[in-house]
């Protein structure tokens, strides 16, 4: 999957810190913040900036790469397009969003609410504490 990214930005020369940024937003557990991707990546590229950072992303969302999920009151994350169907988890304590892999809510496309509402899609987003918090 990481290779599909890297030759997907074909408009961009290939670095070592572009290549790392993608390396890191494909392997999280979760859609991560521009910050998060920052530190992440810049633990394998010493002074990576945070303006490449922003590049490459921007790059990724132009070239349908990457998709914006936004939790209320929070700044945007991003994670890679083609995870299918899927909501989030936030934990409380430790700030961190995981991707879940069942839909809790089942409310398929095209079902009609009562008020004559007719569902196109949804978007969840649990709060709590993850298991590693819990323990």
């Amino acid at each position: 999957m990481l290779l599909c990214y890297i030759e997907g930005m074909n408009s961009a020369r290939q670095t070592k810190q572009r290549n790392t940024i993608i390396k890191e937003v494909v392997s999280a557990e979760g859609p991560l913040s521009i910050a998060e991707i920052h530190e992440r990546a810049s633990a394998k590229v010493p002074r990576l900036g945070i303006a490449t950072v922003y590049r490459t992303i921007k790059a990724l969302k132009e070239q349908g790469r990457v998709a914006v999920v936004e939790l209320p009151g929070e700044e945007p994350r991003y994670e890679p397009v083609g995870r299918g169907h899927h909501h989030h988890f936030r934990c409380r304590s430790c700030d961190q969003t995981f991707d879940l892999e069942v839909c809790p809510v089942g409310v398929p496309q095209g079902t009609m609410l009562p008020g004559g509402y007719t569902v196109e899609d949804h978007s969840l987003t649990l709060y709590g504490q993850c298991s590693t918090c819990l323990a």
